[in-house]
Parts: structure tokens; sequence; C-alpha cells
């Protein structure tokens, strides 16, 4: 375990010093639709609008990520594992468990995704 987060900072911090800037390509469709929702920030890898500590005292951003992080973690335990070790392992093994946890994670997603997000953003 030391050795792998001593990795983590031997090959992160570096990368992350001399990388450069991160340029996210998204299409001009998804700014539109992502506007919509009130995101308006693309410079980086996730919305500032969302993802910084000031956000994180509005309830919008408490659920976003202390009820979406628990829930996260919740279902990892619940269900055995992650999203991808079931769909990488467990489906390559022909796991029955693992089809029905991959596909409450799609449906899971989908339900997120067209009806709980829009009502939060």
């Amino acid at each position: 375990m030391c050795c792998f987060v001593l990795g983590i900072l031997i090959g992160g911090v570096p990368a992350a010093h001399f990388g450069g800037p991160q340029h996210v390509a998204i299409s001009d469709s998804t700014r539109h639709d992502l506007s919509k929702l009130g995101i308006h920030d693309f410079s980086g890898l996730a919305p500032r609008e969302l993802f910084q500590w000031s956000a994180l005292l509005s309830f919008r951003g408490f659920v976003l990520v202390v009820v979406g992080g628990f829930l996260i973690g919740f279902g990892t335990a619940y269900t055995g594992g992650c999203t991808s070790g079931h769909a990488i392992s467990g489906l390559a093994d022909l796991q029955l468990a693992s089809l029905i946890a991959v596909a409450g994670f799609f449906a899971g997603g989908l339900i997120a995704t067209y009806f709980i997000l829009p009502r939060l953003l």
C-alpha cells in the first residue's frame, strides 16, 4: 500500500506540474445542453460550478457530492464490487449476478441522467 501511494505521488506530482493545461474536447451540442442546465465553465476536467467548496455548501452541491458519493459506496458494497469489476470480469466469467448488477447500474445511470440530474441542476 505504501509503495502504491508513493508511486502515485512520484508520477502524479510531475505530471500535474509539467503536463500543461488539460483541454477537454466537448461538442457544441453538449456545451449547449450543459449551458441550459447552468454549467458554463468548460476549462477543466470537471465543471467548477459543481466541484468547488462553495458549491458543496449549497443543497445542489451537497446532494451531488455527498449523497452521490454515499450512494456509490453503498452500491459498491451492496453488489459486491464496482461497475468495472462486474462489467469486465463478471460478465467475462458469465456470472448472472454481474449481469444483473450491470443492468442495474445502466438503469440507474439512465434514471439519474434523464430524471434526477436535470432537476438538481
